[in-house]
């Protein structure tokens, strides 16, 4: 049976809460289409001849979430629940549903996906499209399938930055709610010694295993299946958590217990009004030692408070 594709359009300025409460119907993931920022970025993002011209008619005060739901998962429970929290939330939308081959919309997203700058180093790369990297930055080969994670949302890019900042040659890295992995790679390509990369669900993981065979540092990385720290052993260097405020914060609790001397936490995901409750969260415990924000994201460096 096919499965269903479900379209929720809201106004750009609610699109990040459109897109946590369509999160909760599926444990794979979401891609969404928000071109608010669109015209501004293109420079930034990729050369102007790599963005498909529809893209620049699409209208700028509009983004689009797109869920996709198995026969067994019940689709139309699914979209009541989630006009159900919408209209809680205060969240003005309108949802469309239509039947969907599984494999057609694994690859609908690619069109979205071009080369992406990160930082001073990093290009992340997606592997259907030729390399052009005059700068000879390291290269990210990436294949997200069905655990997103392409670098191209503002968190994933600020968290890497950090990597560019924080990974020494033959350190260790945990990569908490590791989704496409595309963190754990970015810190073994940048000289870490060992990486492991943790997630609730079991088809991250896969696809986490499959990056970094993709960019040859399988050797140096081991995929866990599980929930934040549950079944990590060991301490590291750098822990770096790209997941939601709320869920940052039930890690802190107990994260240091794995974090070696002198090592550094990496949070990221956190929306700008919630940046204060994180702050209450580390108070005490951590020492914040860096900040990054763009677009109402911020992300912070935090070391263990000297006592």
């Amino acid at each position: 049976m096919d499965w269903t594709e479900v379209k929720i359009t809201v106004d750009a300025e609610n699109v990040d809460l459109a897109g946590s409460i369509a999160q909760m119907t599926v444990p794979y993931g979401i891609y969404v289409e928000d071109y608010s920022h669109l015209k501004e970025d293109v420079e930034e993002v990729a050369h102007i001849d790599l963005i498909d011209e529809e893209l620049l008619k699409k209208d700028p005060k509009k983004a689009v979430v797109h869920v996709y739901i198995s026969p067994e998962d019940n689709p139309n429970e699914a979209v009541a629940f989630l006009s159900e929290r919408y209209g809680a939330a205060g969240i003005a939308h309108t949802i469309e549903t239509a039947p969907c081959v599984q494999e057609d919309w694994i690859n609908s997203w690619k069109k979205y996906f071009h080369p992406i700058k990160v930082g001073q180093k990093l290009l992340i790369q997606p592997d259907w499209e030729p390399v052009k990297n005059p700068e000879g930055r390291v290269v990210l080969d990436m294949e997200p399938g069905m655990a997103f994670g392409t670098g191209t949302h503002e968190t994933t890019r600020l968290c890497m930055e950090f990597l560019e900042e924080y990974i020494r040659p033959g350190c260790s890295m945990l990569d908490i709610g590791c989704g496409s992995g595309i963190l754990s790679v970015a810190g073994l390509l940048l000289g870490a010694g060992k990486a492991v990369g943790v997630d609730i669900d079991p088809l991250a993981v896969k696809t986490a295993v499959q990056n970094v065979e993709r960019n040859h540092v399988a050797d140096r990385f081991s995929g866990i299946c599980g929930s934040l720290t549950e079944k990590v052993k060991g301490k590291y260097d750098v822990i770096a958590a790209n997941i939601v405020a709320d869920v940052i914060m039930e890690l802190t609790k107990d994260v240091e217990r794995y974090m070696l001397p002198n090592a550094v936490y990496l949070m990221s995901g956190i929306i700008d009004e919630r940046e204060r409750d994180v702050l209450a969260a580390l108070k005490g415990k951590f020492t914040v030692v860096a900040r990054r924000e763009e677009k109402g994201w911020v992300a912070l460096a935090a070391r263990v408070t000297e006592q």
